[in-house]
C-alpha cells in the first residue's frame, strides 16, 4: 500500500488551517513557508501544492538521500543530502520545499495531520496498491 494526500480543491476554503497545522507540527511555528503543504489562492479556486509520492525526486537525487519507506512515502535523509536542490527542480507538483533558514529540502510525509484539521474535506490521506 502507498500512502499519499489526495485533494479536492473545489472544497478548499483557503483557510490555511492545513498549513498552520503542518508547520506547527514539524517546526513548532505557525508559518506557511514551513508547511509541507501550500495553498495558493487563484481567481478560480485555491491551488493546493501537495506531494503525491510520485518518486520523481528519488530518481533524480545524486546521493540517494531520498528513498521510499514501507508506506510508499518519499523520505529525506538529511545526513546524505548535499543541498543540490535537484529534487526541488524536478518536482512536478511543486511540493518539495526549502525554508530560508534551513538548507535541507523537506516535503510531505503523508502523516495526515492536515487532513484531520481540514474543515471542508479538501484534503485526505488515501492509499493505493502498487
Amino acid at each position: 500500500m502507498k500512502n499519499f494526500l489526495s485533494t479536492n480543491p473545489d472544497n478548499c476554503l483557503a483557510c490555511r488551517l492545513c498549513e498552520s497545522t503542518c508547520s506547527n507540527l514539524y517546526f513548532k511555528a505557525v508559518d506557511s513557508e514551513r508547511s509541507r503543504i501550500r495553498i495558493a489562492e487563484t481567481a478560480a479556486q485555491p491551488e493546493m501544492n501537495v506531494c503525491n509520492q510520485c518518486e520523481t525526486c528519488v530518481k533524480t537525487c545524486p546521493t540517494l538521500a531520498l528513498s521510499v519507506n514501507h508506506r510508499g512515502v518519499v523520505m529525506v535523509d538529511k545526513s546524505l543530502c548535499i543541498n543540490c536542490y535537484m529534487c526541488i527542480a524536478v518536482c512536478p507538483t511543486g511540493s518539495m520545499f526549502r525554508y530560508q533558514g534551513d538548507l535541507t529540502p523537506f516535503k510531505c510525509v503523508a502523516c495526515g495531520a492536515c487532513a484531520k484539521t481540514c474543515p471542508a474535506d479538501a484534503i485526505r490521506i488515501s492509499q493505493t496498491k502498487e
